[in-house]
């Protein structure tokens, strides 16, 4: 039996996620030698051990696929990964798109002001929560983006993204490079 509180539901991955390119996993090894290599020679080697565990961080990050997660809108607030989340607590919402997914953004009120993540697979959901939410929450088109947003999108530009078809173009020359 359905729940009749449940307005929409769901499955999605817990996080956005694109399979890396072997290029991104060289990128994270070079960056943290190079920085390791600066540190070292300057004389603070304790901050050789956060360099690296950042690296791990950001290889467990890209290598784990993440798990399927169940999210529901109700008459009574939003249910994300088994956390729920009553309107009243709730300020806006927003939709982003990372990795060729949009992604659902809660904001809460003042003074916690956390974030809730949900992916939504694809446009027609996307545009039926739109419908949804904006009864309920005030929809931002264009968000404000705190320090932290600012600096993702930063680093968002500085790692490099490529598709599968150019990484398969820098390996064959590569190897006509070795040949």
């Amino acid at each position: 039996m359905e729940n009749p509180q449940v307005i929409i539901s769901w499955k999605a991955p817990l996080r956005p996620y694109k399979k890396p390119s072997p290029m991104i996993l060289r990128f994270y090894l070079s960056v943290a030698l190079l920085l390791s290599a600066i540190i070292f020679f300057f004389g603070d080697k304790i901050l050789i051990i956060p360099i690296w565990s950042l690296v791990f961080l950001f290889y467990v990050l890209t290598i784990t696929p993440p798990p399927e997660v169940n999210n529901k809108i109700s008459t009574f607030g939003i249910d994300a990964a088994g956390i729920t989340v009553r309107w009243e607590s709730l300020l806006y919402f927003y939709f982003g798109k990372r990795f060729g997914f949009y992604t659902l953004t809660f904001v809460s009120q003042a003074p916690y002001n956390y974030h809730i993540y949900m992916v939504v697979p694809n446009e027609k959901l996307k545009n039926d929560l739109l419908e949804i939410l904006s009864k309920h929450l005030i929809y931002q088109e264009r968000p404000r983006k705190n320090i932290t947003d600012r600096l993702l999108d930063l680093l968002s530009v500085i790692i490099p993204d490529e598709s599968e078809e150019e990484t398969q173009a820098v390996l064959q020359k590569l190897e006509k490079a070795s040949l």
